[in-house]
Formats: C-alpha cells, sequence, structure tokens
C-alpha cells in the first residue's frame, strides 16, 4: 500500500511538471533581437513609404501609380512621431519601472514639448490642467477619445512582451488612457496584441490577426469592424479595393471629431486598412506597404503598423535589403525629441523586456527566455463611447 501511495505520488508530481512545463516557451534572445529589430525597422519603413500621401486621400481609394521605394527614404523615419511619441512612453517605463501608474505616466507625457495633434494633443494638456489619466482621454473632456493616436504609439507595448498579452493590455490600459478610451485603448491593444503573437508565429497573419482580437471585447465597435474586415477578405480574397468599398459603406459614417470634414482618423477605420494591408499582403512587404496605402485617410501610419507587424514576424535578417539598407545611413541618428538611435533602442527594448519576463515568473537563460504562456484576455469592462453621435451632432453610430 505504501509503495502504491509512493508511485501515485510521484505519478502526481510528474503530470504537474509536465503541465509547467508545457505552459512554458522558450524564444531564444537571438530570435527576440531579430524580431524587435524588424518590428522597429517595420515601422520607420512603413511610416516612410506612405508619408507623401498622408491624408490627401480621404473617403476614397488611392488608385494612382506609388513613388518606387528607395532606401534613403527610411532616414525621414527620425523625425516622425509615428516613431518618436512612443519612445517617450519607453523612456517612462525607464524612469518608473513596470508598474507605472497613471499619473506617472501622465505626467511624463506632459513634459514633452513637441508639437501633438487631436487625441495626443488635448489628452496633455488635459493633463497639464491637472486632469489626471484615465480621465484625460475620457470623452467627457477629450472629444478626440476614439481617434488614432494610442493606436499608432502602442506597437511598443507589443515588442517588449513576446508572448505576454495580458502583461502588454496592462500596459496599454496605463498609457492607452492618457488620450485615449474605449475604441482607441482598443486599437492600441489590438495592435500591441498582434506584436506579442509575432515572436510565435513567422507566416500565418490570419493567426496574428485572431490574436490581436483576442485582446478586446467582442461587444466592442472596434472589434465588429475588425471582423467585418476579416470576414469580407474571405468572400473577395484577391480584390482589396471590393473589401475598401464595404468598409466605406458601413464604416466611414463622418461621426468623428472632424463632422463634415472627409478626414477621418478614427482608430477602427483606420485599423481596418492596417488589417487590409496584411491581408491583402499575403505576407509580401511591397503587397502589404501598397494596399494599406492605397485604403487612404492616415496612410502612412496605417502602413507603419501593419510592415512592424509582418517585419516582426519575419525578423530583420529576414528582410530584403532593399527595404532595410537605408537603416545603417542613421542607425546612429537619435530619434527626434528622444535620448534613443536605432542602435541604442533594440538594446533598452531587450532589458526592459527580461524585466517583464522576470516580472511574470519566466527565466531569462544565457541564450534564451522561458515565458510563462498567458492566453489573450480582453478587458472585462466594456468601455464604449455610446453617446458620440449626439455629442458631435450627428447621425447614429452603425
Amino acid at each position: 500500500m505504501r509503495h502504491s501511495r509512493i508511485l501515485a505520488t510521484f505519478a502526481a508530481v510528474l503530470v504537474l511538471c509536465v503541465a509547467a512545463h508545457a505552459q512554458e516557451v522558450r524564444l531564444s534572445k537571438e530570435r527576440y533581437l531579430d524580431k524587435c529589430k524588424g518590428a522597429w525597422a517595420g515601422q520607420m519603413i512603413g511610416v516612410c513609404f506612405g508619408a507623401p500621401y498622408e491624408f490627401r486621400f480621404n473617403g476614397k481609394p488611392l488608385l494612382d501609380p506609388l513613388q518606387p521605394w528607395k532606401p534613403e527614404r527610411v532616414k525621414g523615419a527620425i523625425d516622425q512621431d509615428d516613431c518618436y511619441v512612443e519612445m517617450t512612453f519607453l523612456k517612462a517605463i525607464e524612469d518608473y519601472g513596470l508598474d507605472v501608474t497613471y499619473e506617472q505616466a501622465g505626467k511624463a507625457f506632459a513634459e514633452t514639448k513637441f508639437e501633438l495633434w487631436h487625441a495626443n494633443k488635448f489628452g496633455r494638456e488635459n493633463v497639464r490642467r491637472g486632469i489626471m489619466p484615465p480621465k484625460s482621454g475620457n470623452p467627457e473632456f477629450n472629444k478626440h477619445a476614439d481617434d488614432i493616436d494610442f493606436q499608432i504609439e502602442a506597437d511598443l507595448f507589443g515588442i517588449l512582451c513576446p508572448g505576454l498579452p495580458q502583461e502588454c493590455n496592462r500596459l496599454c490600459d496605463v498609457f492607452g488612457h492618457i488620450m485615449n478610451y474605449g475604441d482607441g485603448v482598443y486599437g492600441g491593444m489590438f495592435v500591441a496584441g498582434m506584436y506579442v503573437a509575432s515572436y510565435f508565429e513567422d507566416n500565418d497573419v490570419g493567426k496574428v490577426l485572431q490574436a490581436g482580437l483576442a485582446c478586446i471585447p467582442e461587444a466592442s465597435q472596434y472589434h465588429k469592424c475588425i471582423s467585418d474586415v476579416v470576414r469580407w477578405h474571405a468572400e473577395n480574397p484577391a480584390d482589396w479595393l471590393a473589401t475598401w468599398k464595404k468598409i466605406e459603406e458601413k464604416w466611414q459614417d463622418d461621426v468623428d471629431c472632424e463632422p463634415g470634414n472627409p478626414v477621418n482618423i478614427d482608430a477602427k477605420l483606420n485599423g481596418a486598412y492596417i488589417v487590409m494591408g496584411l491581408l491583402y499582403g499575403g505576407g509580401d512587404l511591397a503587397k502589404t506597404l501598397e494596399v494599406a496605402t492605397r485604403c487612404g485617410q492616415d496612410n502612412d501610419c496605417n502602413p507603419s503598423s501593419a510592415a512592424g507587424v509582418l517585419c516582426c514576424m519575419k525578423g530583420f535578417s529576414a528582410l530584403d535589403p532593399q527595404w532595410t539598407s537605408g537603416i545603417a545611413a542613421i542607425e546612429n541618428t537619435n530619434f527626434s525629441n528622444t535620448s534613443y538611435s536605432f542602435k541604442t533602442l533594440i538594446p533598452t527594448c531587450q532589458k526592459v523586456t527580461e524585466a517583464i519576463i522576470r516580472r511574470v515568473g519566466g527565466q531569462v537563460a544565457d541564450n534564451a527566455y522561458v515565458i510563462p504562456q498567458q492566453p489573450p484576455k480582453a478587458p472585462e469592462k466594456l468601455e464604449q463611447w455610446t453617446d458620440k453621435a449626439a455629442s458631435l451632432g450627428k447621425v447614429t453610430i452603425k
């Protein structure tokens, strides 16, 4: 009997050990660095690819020939807010730690001097007036709450959190509410969630998209919009313009921060264009950039996020030199308003990532990271600007 109990105990311990092992994933440091580098390079390439067309095609697709890519164009990323704003968040994490509070994050943002627009601008002004996050991004105080701002800055948090979507959402919640609310925050969580998954998925864009969607509430307008795009792509896999028209018909409703103006920087609408680039790009960087840009509106931000996700999936070493060869000339140049260059940014991210892995009980080995598996988990409480149409004096949100 005693022998049987010993065997049973041993078996139970073995099961627990196997289960614990199954709930961990390994990521080599080499692969992490390659994907992290790819993620930043993708953002830089994407924003510069789309920059000539920013807000020149609003409510209409860009069907003209696009400028051919030249590697030296990537130098424009140094002065792009798509890059340097999120680096101010990185600096705040370095200064205050991983448990940075709403107030600490808000005050760090309020101290910046660079020019801002829309939700970012009013979120920063709110904090300067003493209206702290999360109120600073609430539509009660910020009528740009559903704008794209956090969505174009949230890449950072996914880059920092390989395989850790819940930790990523925790950081997005803190920083996203400086300037946004509801769908404006969910857009950031969705984009960041795709990066989180990209560290462990090299080829299947669909899996990465679904991992991002799992980070936000199904009942949100943002989730519904992106789910529409995924479905419409399945119906028209070879015709991006057919899907673009469906997006326009259902989701381009002018219930935004500038009613009556064809410019629309609503997070979910532009998020749909990010997804268009990824789905119709089919894993090809040139096609991804082209489709995300041709969709219009904020068409430097959208290809930046799409290319960032795709290049994180592929890793820097797998990218064609025609896209990356211009980076070497600027790798020691600090991004505007920051103390980070491309060359110092990657090891800084690695340092923070290692702290995050340790924080959640993972291990930092000599050549690899052992990361506890975290399933994506959407915020339990739905945030939705339900009276948006009435507030803006327009029609009911579709």
